[in-house]
């Protein structure tokens, strides 16, 4: 049994392990690389291996970092099963289509305006082709994969729908091998999700990483930290604008903000969530609201009382005649919009139209890959490129990274922990991380007294 680390090897994006047993080849999430724009245009374009030659794909969630690329792999000629939890196949129902329309609309913008054609990775019908090929399976129920493979989904606690990857492997004259992957290890205090669950007993771990290096600040913290920027925008007149991924963060934020009008604590100003795939995301939250915390759970069945993603001083936005007006709207108000690093998608408007105006204020809620717009913003650059015009930033940008819905080093650790429970742990893979992360979860796990834990190189291929 050999697996390869084609993607987050070594970085945080493009979520992508390939595993080769018994003649099969079985992938373990199929995302996308995200990062410069022609970094991410070549990497993506560039499938490590032939797609036909792939039997199944297995999807931990249905973030684009990790489900993306599955579109370009079956339009390159992937014919396989593609295994994901029924929550995660209806995310992915709106997140490859959008992703799609997103490339499409790129591909327009860079014709126009750069006398040049740039092919869409893949199209809204491939997206739509793809889900075809989707075999939707409940958390716990165990699946066969492929020759000698059963697979199990187990609550990650990350995001809606979200799992953690354990396979049963039975290669002929060998001992059974149990090969857990993490995919991404929720936030024990995510206000949303349900706690996570350890895997049950693997002899070999493939570990996320992102937050390796620190410990998250307690949740009432978040929410103090982000009333008291409404407070000081609002005091300004300023928008406050905050990029948000769609699904999981901007749900998140809006939960928090709707605490905070029940506890009559946050100022009487406009909220508006401007994503349409953000908008439609809400509903499948609400259509499998069994799988979210029990408190939220029963928020959503009062009758007597507006939802907690509904409340009434919030509107979303789904036409851009009612997006651009948002543009010429005096202040103070929130604008949440994707995408969650800058990169796409109506908050690169927003951000050209509000970066300028030191009321203003940018605040950001996660992880930001390198040479992303976002991560430029954390670093504090003054000067910026947005849709092609260079930006002199005034307003403020604050950083805040306890809306993360991925654990932390703490977290990351006690998973691992819990998972060697009977003692067969032995081998543990970081991955999804940058160096900083990956170094410190080292660390920590060695502290814990695991003795085999290895950062693979992207491409690397290991004998198990």
């Amino acid at each position: 049994m050999k697996i390869r680390f084609h993607g987050a090897a070594k970085t945080v994006t493009g979520s992508m392990h390939l595993v080769e047993v018994n003649g099969s080849r079985v992938l373990l999430d199929c995302g996308l690389f995200q990062g410069r724009r022609r970094e991410a245009h070549a990497r993506n374009r560039q499938q490590p291996f032939d797609p036909a030659s792939i039997d199944a794909v297995i999807l931990s969630h249905a973030h684009i970092d990790h489900s993306g690329a599955v579109p370009a792999l079956v339009k390159n000629g992937f014919r396989g099963r593609i295994f994901a939890t029924p929550s995660t196949r209806d995310l992915c129902g709106i997140m490859l289509p959008d992703s799609a329309h997103i490339q499409e609309k790129d591909a327009e913008f860079l014709k126009k305006k750069k006398r040049e054609f740039v092919e869409p990775l893949y199209t809204v019908e491939d997206a739509k082709a793809a889900l075809e090929q989707f075999v939707p399976v409940p958390k716990g129920q165990p699946f066969p994969v492929a020759e000698g493979v059963v697979g199990t989904f187990h609550e990650a606690g990350h995001m809606l729908g979200s799992a953690g990857v354990f396979l049963e492997i039975d290669e002929p004259g060998r001992p059974k091998v149990r090969l857990g992957y993490s995919g991404d290890v929720g936030h024990r205090n995510d206000p949303l999700m349900p706690a996570g669950h350890p895997l049950p007993g693997p002899d070999v771990l493939i570990l996320e990483s992102t937050y390796g290096y620190k410990v998250h600040p307690p949740p009432e913290d978040r929410k103090k930290r982000l009333l008291a920027a409404v407070k000081r925008v609002a005091g300004r007149g300023g928008k406050l604008v905050i990029p948000a991924f769609s699904v999981g963060r901007t749900q998140s934020i809006v939960y928090a903000l709707n605490a905070l009008v029940n506890e009559e604590r946050l100022p009487d100003i406009p909220i508006y969530v401007d994503s349409p795939l953000s908008t439609n995301a809400t509903a499948i939250f609400r259509q499998h609201k069994d799988e979210l915390a029990p408190r939220v759970k029963a928020e959503l069945e009062r009758r007597y009382d507006p939802d907690p993603f509904g409340f009434f001083r919030l509107q979303y936005i789904r036409t851009v005649d009612e997006s651009k007006a948002l543009n010429d709207k005096p202040g103070p108000f929130v604008i949440i919009s994707a995408s969650g690093m800058c990169e796409s998608g109506r908050i690169l408007h927003h951000l050209h139209n509000t970066l300028g105006d030191p009321r203003n204020m940018v605040m950001i809620v996660g992880f930001q890959a390198p040479h992303t717009l976002g991560r430029r913003l954390v670093e504090g650059a003054e000067v910026l490129r947005i849709l092609g015009e260079t930006i002199l930033r005034r307003a403020e940008v604050e950083v805040q990274n306890g809306f993360s819905a991925h654990g932390d080093r703490e977290e990351l650790t006690a998973f691992a922990v819990k998972s060697r429970a009977n003692g067969r742990l032995r081998r543990v893979f970081l991955v999804h991380g940058e160096e900083p992360a990956f170094a410190g979860l080292k660390e920590s796990l060695a502290a814990a007294g695991f003795k085999d834990v290895h950062v693979p190189d992207p491409g690397e291929a290991v004998d198990l």
